[in-house]
C-alpha cells in the first residue's frame, strides 16, 4: 500500500532529523530565547512551498510573540495559473535582487535572528534574504537540504547555497529528489520536505519556548480558546502585544 509506504518514509526521515539535527535545533532555540528575551525579534522567511513553515509558527496556536513572519504575496502562489499563479512565483524567486526590496520594509536590526526555510536551497529568494540579513548582523539560521546541496550546482552569483550563510545550517535531511514514494514510473510522487520543515518549525518552537521559561520569563502564546481557564480576549491581547513589538524599533545609533 502507497500510503503505508509514505508512512514508513515519513517515520524514517523524523527519526533521521531527530538523530542528527537535535544539536543544532537545540542551539538554534537557545539564539531565539536570547533574541526574544532582549525583546529581539526572530524573523521567518520562505518562498513558494517553504513559507508553509513559517505559516505554522505564527500566528498558530502553541506559539508565541518574538517570531515575525516575512510575507510577500509574491512569493506566495494563490493561483496556480495566470496572475498570481506559480510560473510567476517561480521565476521571481530566482531572480537576484528583488529580496533587497523586499527587506526594506522590515527594521532588520543586530542580535535579531533570521530562520529562512527553503529545501533546495539554490534560489535566489532565500539565499539574499539570509545573506542582507548575515551583513546586517543578525543570527541567520537555515532549513535545507544538505543533500540537495552537494549535487546542485549553485546558481547565486555568490557561488553559494542557502547554508553558506547560516550561523547555524539545519539539514532536513531530505534526499534531492524530495518526492518519497515508488509507484512503478520514472519519478516518485508525495512530497517529504514539507513534513520535514514543519517537524524542525515545532520542534524549534518547543526548544525556544522551554528556554524562555527556564529563564523566568513568561511567553505571550497564542492559545485556543478549547484550554480550560483561557480568557475571551486572551488571543487579541496576543495581536496587541506583537504589534507593539513589531512597530518598537530601537536601531542603533552610529
Amino acid at each position: 500500500m502507497s500510503a503505508t509506504q509514505y508512512y514508513d518514509k515519513i517515520n524514517h526521515l523524523l527519526s533521521d532529523i531527530h538523530a542528527t539535527q537535535g544539536s543544532a535545533i537545540e542551539k538554534a532555540g537557545e539564539l531565539f530565547a536570547k533574541a526574544i528575551l532582549a525583546g529581539k525579534r526572530v524573523y521567518l522567511f520562505g518562498s513558494g512551498h517553504s513559507v508553509i513553515p513559517v505559516l505554522d509558527i505564527f500566528p498558530r496556536y502553541g506559539s508565541f510573540v518574538g517570531f515575525v513572519p516575512l510575507y510577500d504575496p509574491r512569493l506566495m502562489w494563490s493561483n496556480v495559473v495566470g496572475p498570481g499563479g506559480a510560473r510567476e512565483l517561480l521565476w521571481l524567486e530566482r531572480r537576484e535582487g528583488y529580496a533587497e526590496v523586499f527587506l526594506q520594509s522590515y527594521p532588520l536590526t543586530a542580535a535579531d535572528c533570521m530562520l529562512v526555510f527553503s529545501h533546495g536551497g539554490l534560489n535566489a529568494a532565500p539565499i539574499e534574504v539570509a545573506k542582507i540579513a548575515q551583513e546586517k548582523g543578525l543570527h541567520v539560521v537555515t532549513v535545507s537540504s544538505i543533500a540537495n546541496a552537494k549535487v546542485a550546482k549553485a546558481t547565486h552569483s555568490t557561488g553559494k547555497t542557502l547554508s553558506g550563510f547560516a550561523e547555524i545550517a539545519i539539514d532536513n535531511c531530505v534526499e534531492p529528489e524530495d518526492s518519497q514514494v515508488d509507484i512503478g514510473r520514472p519519478e516518485k510522487v508525495a512530497a517529504g520536505s514539507t513534513m520535514a520543515a514543519v517537524f524542525i518549525a515545532m520542534s524549534l518552537v518547543a526548544e525556544t519556548g522551554a528556554r524562555l521559561v527556564a529563564e523566568g520569563y513568561k511567553p505571550v502564546t497564542f492559545v485556543s480558546p478549547n484550554v480550560p481557564g483561557i480568557e475571551k480576549d486572551h488571543n487579541q491581547k496576543v495581536f496587541e502585544t506583537y504589534a507593539k513589538r513589531l512597530h518598537d524599533v530601537r536601531v542603533p545609533t552610529v
